[in-house]
Order: structure tokens, then C-alpha cells, then sequence
């Protein structure tokens, strides 16, 4: 995939944030092309200012931002790039939102609260966007929240390659962490050909507001336990399922999950937990003081590229995951 050009007036033009440049980068370099110089300032009161620094008339331009921490600093730098291009007239925008954000707010589960994930989607609309693009949704009903075309992409080949090549002399049983992930362990059951298990969580009558007890449906014993997850945030509940399954007879722990977001405490729990290994991608950066041992990180650079290569070309991205051509 390189030196993409249309015969039509529309070219294609890559622009990154601040929050992860050198993912943005390496979907460049997949791709041929060079990112499109930009200026972006934080003034001292935390306003921030985007300029590019080239003509970007007619163009389909793609906007590449992760959202870590502090999240809504970066999903703003990311809708004032969109707004720019629609004022300098870019023919299409497409955001691309490797994370999410707010990703987790997609219902409403007591009265008077927001469905962020919407309004995120709403924020794109308003500033520009034609096309959303993402991967590894929290919840699949975020697609219909953006009135315009959506890219869902999946990080369950690239995570589920490793796996295999790693793991696939061992008997695997794939582990859902809660009732929430089963779907999403089904996907990798398909995927392994693997027998799924489930934890569930449920409270101890005598222990007052505490979650003391997980149930492990299914045979671990004497396995190589895959926990899936599609986020690791504080990395809790995953570190005590990892304890469930080991209980359990567990001979080996590994967890697979697309989102590193390994806020607060994360490094120290995934270093004393019981995994062997916790394989993410690189889908947020991880900050370099997070020293994590266990952690392995996979590049979806090459997935991001493809997609933006066939949404461009007017192909299908529904190819990349069902082996048509």
C-alpha cells in the first residue's frame, strides 16, 4: 500500500494528535504517506490552537487520535482538527478513534443520568466528521450513535495470531471475566476452536457490600486459561479472576484485551498477579515510567492501515476479518 492516489480530484491526507504520534506514524509509514505537518499549541489557560500547515482542499482526510488520560484534553484537540479541516475545505473527514471515549457511559442505568458515548458521537457530527472509525467498541450499540458510516474494527485477529503461535501446542480454554464478555468470549471460542468458561462474581451474605466469591463455570483444571477483556483499566477485576482461575487448578493464566488503559494502581496488581502474560495492543500508548514485566504489546497499526486503504479505495473493510479479497 503505497503512494495512494485516486483518479479523481480527492487525495488522500493523514493527520495525527498529540495524544499517540508514533502509532499515527506507523500507520503512515503502511500506508506511503507522510503525516500533514501541523501546528498544535496549549495555551497557559489549557485552550488549545490547530493549524495545518498545508492545503487540505478536496482532500479525505483522516484524523488519527488515541484518547489516554487526560482524555478530554485530547477529544478536544481532535474536534478542533476536524472543524479546521471542514473550514479549509476537506472534502471527507474520517475520525479515527482507536479508544473510544467515554466508551463505557452507552446507557443510562439510573435516572438522570447522560449516555456520553452519544454525545461523543453527537461532538464528531456537530464538528465536521463524515465517518467514524474504531476498534474494539465497549458496547456494539455505540455504532448507531453516529449518524453517518462506521468502521468497527476488531483487534481479535492480531491478538488471537499471537495466541496461537505462542500457545497453540497447549490446551487453551478461553475465560470470560464476567457475564458482560461473554459474547466477546464467544468470538474467541470460534476463533481457537476452545471451550469457554465463565467466572461469575456474587457476594458473600456475611460480608456486607463486598464481592467475595467467584464461581468458575467450567473446566480449568489442569488448562491454560485465556481471560479476554475488550479494556484494562485499574486491572481489579481481571487480577482477581486471574486468583479465581488459579484456585481453580489453572496451569497457566494469560489475558488478551485491546485497550491498555492501566490507570492508578494497574502496574503493581498486573506484576503480582498470577498471569504468565497480559497481551494488549497498542491502541493508547503506555506511559514509559510503567514498568509491567508481563506485559506484552501488540501493533494494530497494520489493521488501522488497511481499513483506511480500503475506505479510501471504496473497498470493503467487512474483508479484513472474513478473508474475502
Amino acid at each position: 500500500m503505497t503512494g495512494l492516489k485516486k483518479n479523481r480530484e480527492s487525495h488522500l491526507m493523514l493527520f495525527s494528535g498529540r495524544a499517540h504520534p508514533a502509532l499515527a506514524e506507523e500507520v503512515a509509514s503502511l500506508l506511503g504517506v507522510e503525516l500533514t505537518p501541523t501546528k498544535a499549541v496549549t495555551y497557559a489557560n489549557s485552550e488549545i490552537y490547530v493549524r495545518f500547515e498545508e492545503s487540505v482542499r478536496g482532500c479525505h482526510a483522516f484524523v488519527i487520535q488515541s484518547h489516554p488520560a487526560p482524555v478530554n484534553e485530547w477529544l478536544m484537540e481532535q474536534l478542533i482538527m476536524v472543524d479546521a479541516l471542514k473550514r479549509a475545505s476537506a472534502d471527507r473527514i474520517t475520525v479515527v478513534v482507536p479508544f473510544y471515549p467515554y466508551a463505557r457511559q452507552d446507557k443510562k442505568h439510573l435516572g438522570r443520568e447522560p449516555i456520553s458515548a452519544r454525545l461523543i458521537a453527537d461532538l464528531y457530527a456537530a464538528a465536521g466528521a463524515h465517518r467514524l472509525m474504531s476498534v474494539d467498541l465497549h458496547a456494539a450499540q455505540i455504532q448507531g450513535f453516529f449518524d453517518g458510516p462506521v468502521d468497527h474494527l476488531w483487534a481479535l485477529p492480531v491478538l488471537s495470531d499471537y495466541v496461537v503461535d505462542k500457545y497453540g501446542d497447549e490446551e487453551i480454554v478461553v475465560v470470560s471475566p464476567d457475564a458482560g464478555r461473554v459474547r466477546l468470549a464467544d468470538l474467541w471460542t470460534d476463533r481457537l476452536d476452545a471451550p469457554l468458561a465463565i467466572i461469575h462474581k456474587r457476594r458473600d451474605p456475611n460480608l456486607a457490600n463486598q464481592v467475595a466469591v467467584h464461581e468458575v463455570v467450567g473446566d480449568v483444571d489442569g488448562k491454560v486459561c485465556l481471560l479476554i477483556d475488550d479494556m484494562i483499566d485499574t486491572a481489579g477485576t481481571i487480577c482477581q479472576a486471574a486468583e479465581a482461575l488459579k484456585a481453580h487448578g489453572a496451569a497457566k493464566v494469560i489475558a488478551a484485551t485491546t485497550h491498555p488503559i492501566l490507570s492508578g494502581p494497574a502496574a503493581q496488581r498486573l506484576n503480582d498477579s498470577a498471569f504468565e502474560e497480559v497481551i494488549v495492543t497498542n491502541s493508547l500508548p503506555i506511559a514509559e515510567d510503567l514498568q509491567i514485566d508481563k506485559l506484552t504489546v501488540l501493533s494494530i497499526a497494520p489493521l488501522i492501515a488497511r481499513a483506511i486503504h480500503e475506505v479510501f479505495e471504496d473497498g470493503s473493510v467487512t474483508s479484513l476479518f472474513n478473508g474475502q479479497s
